[in-house]
């Protein structure tokens, strides 16, 4: 079987939450400290379809992970950013499903307009059984770079952890630019363009 990349729907959201809430109970990967609800996360989904794209990975009809793009900043002059975020199920690691998530996922948010990608990341200088790091490390395997780190800024488990920002830059920075598409333009597009 092959693994395929597809727009996320609002009915994957129940194995989507099942994906993302191994990382909220047992990693610091999320500062989030409780797994939200059903309905809670389709909210989050709806908010950030609306003008982004949200991606799932699935082969032979399971889902084996998602990524999406959100807005960086509510403020106009970041409309060219976009922050990037990446969930794998547990077992799915390492085994190239992220890698074909991001690339499509870039794909679209060049289609977009938006020109720089920035991923939040939380970090650890020290061991621990709750973060291996390997979130900065898929990030530079995909042509990110270190541009931040704030220290000790989430507390989880007993124990602070760091977060780094990382970028990607999509696009030319130039002066004649136009304002991002959402995705539905972009699919719009591409429809009428086939």
């Amino acid at each position: 079987m092959s693994v395929s990349v597809r727009l996320a729907t609002l009915e994957d959201a129940e194995a989507l939450l099942a994906i993302y809430a191994p990382y909220v109970t047992d990693t610091a990967v999320t500062f989030d400290y409780e797994v939200p609800d059903l309905e809670a996360f389709k909210k989050r989904m709806i908010q950030i379809m609306a003008f982004y794209p949200y991606l799932v990975a699935e082969e032979a009809g399971s889902i084996l992970g998602y990524a999406y793009a959100s807005a960086f900043h509510a403020r106009a002059a970041y409309a060219w950013s976009a922050e990037v975020t990446i969930y794998l199920a547990m077992e799915n690691k390492g085994k190239g499903f992220g890698t074909k998530l991001y690339q499509a996922l870039e794909r679209y948010l060049t289609k977009m307009g938006i020109l720089n990608c920035n991923a939040c990341i939380a970090s650890t200088a020290c061991e621990s059984p709750y973060l291996a790091n390997h979130s900065q490390l898929f990030h530079e395997k995909m042509g990110y770079q270190l541009v931040g780190k704030f220290h000790q800024v989430g507390y989880k488990f007993d124990q602070w952890f760091d977060m780094i920002w990382m970028e990607k830059m999509l696009g030319d920075h130039n002066l004649a630019i136009t304002k991002p598409k959402s995705i539905q333009e972009v699919l719009v597009n591409d429809k009428n363009n086939c």
